[in-house]
């Protein structure tokens, strides 16, 4: 079932920038905000879809309503009357995207937002693509971009290469790793195996494990030994790389610990996975590095969530919201070619709740991450985003994922 939701003012257009996507800049368009809101008048409304798994109450579902309430809020923060955001159950599978897509197209939709996994994905470009409809979707399986399909999500590739890039920066140049099997960890490898080449490292040890407690035990002693006997030989290993999240680092801690790691000396570097509430509570990551979007426009976004819907938003909604927010951004040109190859990988990019964010004509995303270490309680940022406006040191108390959304959390150790 569709839902169409219209609203009233001002949309902004800030050519030959990056455009801010957030909620506070409205404030800011000034007199390019007014002249497109009049600019606008007289012409046809602009149909934004957005493709979610709604129906019923499982977990994706409780995402995906929050997801489809971000894009709300973006419409109605931007509030421009000529903008229209029509959001439909795609039922999480290729065919009920098909369907879903094929829905909005003929609604008069010119852009379609989502869907969230791969397998829609591939589903809503099937009839998207035929008619020079963009799909800017949530999967982070590259597999689907590509050919008018751009994937908004965080991809693996991006994360590693900023953390090993920065770990080598600070002396880092020997490393070992953890790496979970499947898909994700396939990325991941080929990754970490790249980033290091690129940065003159060498690695002294990887091991890939499934994700349960005993079959991840081995695999991990086999590399905790070679992280002793190198220290032992006088070569030591610098960085102890585990891109694992709250699924298998609580599980991975007391390893460490137990193998008699001294990690004032071996640095713990990860993913984005690692933000999660509490991982401070375990002494062995306290110190320990890894990427992520600067926090500040995240505690932002979910406190002007909280205040409309009355609770935490899961993490993946502020890719909804920025999404939503490039949309009606697009569209204040008011030129058939608003949703075009060209305007949607233009150079300077999106400014959204994440920081900067950039399409490839093939379809993928490159954002610019900070570093975050590990404190007690929360993290801090150690390096601000390349390209982001200086900042003091900054602990985000775990603001940054809020303890009521910690449940909500599409796993970040799988490809989907």
């Amino acid at each position: 079932m569709a839902t169409g939701i219209g609203l009233a003012a001002v949309t902004l257009a800030l050519a030959g920038c990056a455009a801010n996507l957030g909620g506070s800049s409205i404030d800011t368009a000034g007199s390019e905000a007014a002249a497109s809101s009049s600019a606008r008048q007289g012409q046809r409304s602009v149909k934004i879809a957005m493709l979610l798994p709604l129906g019923g109450f499982s977990q994706t579902a409780v995402i995906a309503k929050s997801m489809k309430q971000a894009g709300e809020m973006a419409l109605f923060e931007f509030d421009d009357p000529a903008i229209q955001l029509i959001a439909k159950d795609d039922k999480g599978t290729a065919e009920g995207a098909r369907a879903a897509a094929q829905e909005a197209i003929n609604e008069g939709a010119e852009i379609i937002i989502g869907p969230l996994f791969a397998e829609a994905v591939a589903g809503a470009a099937s009839v998207a693509r035929p008619a020079g409809i963009p799909v800017v979707a949530f999967s982070n399986d590259r597999k689907v971009a590509g050919n008018g399909v751009y994937l908004l999500s965080y991809l693996p590739e991006t994360e590693v290469n900023r953390i090993v890039t920065y770990a080598a920066a600070n002396g880092k140049r020997r490393f070992a790793a953890l790496i979970p099997n499947g898909t994700y960890g396939a990325a991941i490898e080929n990754a970490f195996r790249a980033s290091v080449s690129r940065s003159g490292g060498t690695i002294v040890a990887l091991e890939r494990y499934e994700p349960s407690a005993n079959q991840m035990l081995e695999p991990a002693q086999r590399v905790f030994d070679i992280v002793k006997q190198a220290g032992e030989m006088g070569a030591p290993v610098d960085a102890l790389f585990l891109p694992g999240g709250q699924e298998t680092l609580p599980s991975l801690g007391p390893q460490i610990a137990y193998a008699g790691i001294d990690t004032s000396q071996l640095k713990i570097i990860g993913t984005g996975a690692w933000e999660f509430p509490n991982i401070g509570r375990d002494q062995v990551f306290v110190g320990g590095w890894y990427p992520n979007p600067d926090p500040r426009g995240w505690r932002e976004f979910s406190e002007r969530f909280a205040r409309n819907f009355g609770q935490a938003p899961p993490r993946m909604a502020s890719l909804a919201y920025d999404a939503v927010s490039m949309a009606i951004t697009l569209s204040a040109s008011g030129s058939p070619d608003r949703y075009s190859q060209a305007a949607i990988t233009r150079a300077s990019g999106f400014s959204g709740v994440d920081g900067v964010v950039r399409f490839t004509p093939d379809g993928l995303s490159t954002r610019g991450l900070a570093i975050l270490e590990v404190q007690k309680f929360g993290s801090t940022v150690i390096d601000p985003a390349p390209g982001a406006a200086p900042v003091e040191m900054m602990a985000t108390g775990g603001i940054n994922r809020p303890a009521a959304a910690a449940d909500w959390v599409i796993p970040s150790t799988g490809t989907f």
